[in-house]
């Protein structure tokens, strides 16, 4: 049973068959050829970085990313942050998810609540497309419990549905500001966009890319729902088309893997939207995972390419 939690580790606190998530591990060698391990560990406080020197040839053969293992090592402080020197590792096994998983910081409860008055404020056909989609049972488990990415923004349970609210709001707030603007096809698209997200990652395997993941991807996931029940309701053709027209191009650009480039003002709000939201929670999550009381974080943001500085009072 795990009786520690990253965000309570101090430098000098010991280690002794202490259970993590293994995370980004990385398989190295000296000069002098021993092999040692660089990487990180999770739980659902937070992670830290890690090191494994001279590792152990019965450790070589298992060792990967997403495993939950039993530690024991040293926290120490290098280079202004916390890290874990590992001097002995064993696999754990039946581990409970829960506690190495991150979580939203919002209740399920609480997201699934402002959903479903998300969805009841739309007009028709659009209420009863997100309804048929997103409030039937085991989707909406399943979407409710969804990460919304393995590690750039909102990667953690609840994430995803997270998003998808932040990003409803912005899209209301903005349908009044500019005109022109459908508000019922901005929010249902900022409702639908990553629904395939839901079948792209295991939850139960540190937020892995699944079968469906990789063979498809999120984007193609979400339009064959859509169009199936659009089918299945028999929503209007010109309102599929734009619907789809969001989702499909809802990532801005070919290189940031959009089938299409957005065409409508709609897309083109929904995709800085989604740009907008992933980017501040990104900052965020960034902070989040370094557990110092320095202003500035000791590592670069993969999404900024720089350190942070954390806000006033946070």
């Amino acid at each position: 049973m795990k009786s520690v939690y990253i965000e309570e580790l101090e430098s000098g606190y010991n280690l002794e068959n202490e259970s993590f998530m293994l995370q980004d591990m990385t398989q190295r060698k000296t000069k002098d050829g021993r092999p040692y391990i660089l990487g990180s560990l999770r739980d659902k406080t937070g992670q830290v970085a890690c090191v494994f020197w001279d590792v152990p040839d019965y450790v070589e053969t298992w060792i990967s990313s997403g495993l939950v293992v039993m530690v024991t090592g040293k926290v120490v402080t290098y280079k202004d942050a916390l890290q874990i020197t590992i001097t002995d590792m064993n696999q754990s096994h039946n581990p409970d998810l829960e506690s190495f998983l991150p979580s939203s910081k919002r209740s399920r409860e609480e997201m699934v609540a402002e959903l479903r008055q998300f969805i009841a404020a739309l007009a028709e056909p659009w209420q009863t497309l997100a309804a048929q989609i997103l409030l039937e049972e085991p989707f909406l488990s399943h979407f409710a419990n969804a990460p919304a990415a393995r590690n750039m923004h909102h990667a953690y349970i609840g994430g995803l549905l997270e998003h998808s609210l932040s990003m409803a709001h912005l899209a209301d707030y903005l349908s009044e500001l500019y005109p022109h603007v459908d508000r019922n096809l901005l929010i249902s698209g900022a409702l639908l966009h990553d629904l395939g997200k839901v079948y792209e990652y295991n939850v139960s395997d540190s937020f892995s890319y699944s079968e469906d993941g990789r063979l498809t991807g999120h984007i193609i996931r979400a339009i064959i729902i859509v169009e199936k029940t659009a089918d299945a309701i028999s929503f209007p053709e010109d309102k599929r088309q734009q619907i789809i027209h969001l989702i499909a191009s809802h990532h801005g650009t070919h290189e940031w893997g959009a089938p299409v480039l957005p065409k409508t003002l709609e897309a083109i709000l929904l995709h800085q939207i989604d740009l907008l939201d992933s980017r501040v929670q990104g900052f965020f999550d960034h902070l989040d995972n370094e557990k110092t009381g320095a202003q500035w974080t000791t590592k670069k943001s993969f999404m900024f390419g720089t350190e942070l500085r954390k806000p006033e009072g946070y």
